[in-house]
């Protein structure tokens, strides 16, 4: 498994460059030659990205202020509805051949949940699931849920890309020109939020990256 990091890079651009990793692990596996897993760590300037089943009623803004505010907007053919990624967010693109794990796209989602939900117990910050919501949720069940951070994958012969947004530094205002992800009745936050002051965003990044490596490479029973 290869990890790499891009620093900040435009949406469009890291987009094709995890399209041409995509696309050269989907041929090497097709063809049955060598290929590596990527995990690729990255952080975006203002944008927001629109999933296949997405809404244009979750975007609450014009593309003229959405300009004003120093973001960009992308139809992207991930799962899930529409979200934002900006600085102080880890946005984390998995393109791996999950079947050499024995995963199906749900196990590998759940590995992913589980993943960050380890990663803020790290923290001392208790998360979890929510039914039919993916994505990892503070205070399940209660007036003040709310997610710290959302996923969305495209998978193709078993080959995964697009993956997670892990709101760190992020600043939450940008969350409130959306319905994020599609929900109109439930909360976002980061771990700075949570914490109360901001977060070494390098070292939670190692900390998620270990944790990805240990739940999606673990044998089965």
């Amino acid at each position: 498994m290869k990890r790499e990091d891009w620093g900040i890079v435009p949406y469009e651009i890291a987009w094709k460059r995890q399209e041409e990793l995509f696309n050269s692990l989907v041929r090497s596996k097709l063809e049955k030659s060598s290929y590596t897993n990527h995990i690729v760590f990255v952080e975006h300037p203002h944008v927001y990205t629109i999933g296949k089943s997405g809404k244009e009623s979750n975007m609450l803004m014009s593309n003229s202020f959405i300009e004003s505010i120093g973001a960009s907007i992308y139809h992207i053919d991930r799962g899930g509805d529409i979200t934002y990624h900006g600085p102080g967010q880890i946005v984390c693109y998995p393109i791996i051949n999950i079947e050499e794990f024995d995963l199906k796209l749900r196990d590998y989602i759940y590995q992913i949940e589980q993943a960050v939900i380890e990663t803020c117990a790290h923290y001392g910050i208790e998360a979890t699931r929510v039914d039919g919501a993916t994505g990892v949720w503070l205070d399940k069940g209660k007036s003040s849920e709310r997610k710290i951070c959302a996923i969305g994958v495209r998978c193709s012969h078993f080959v995964t890309m697009h993956g997670l947004a892990f709101n760190i530094n992020t600043d939450l205002n940008y969350f409130s020109y959306i319905n994020p992800c599609g929900f109109v009745d439930k909360g976002v936050t980061s771990l700075q939020k949570e914490l109360g002051h901001e977060v070494d965003i390098k070292e939670v990044t190692n900390i998620l990256y270990e944790r990805l490596i240990t739940n999606i490479t673990k044998k089965r029973l």
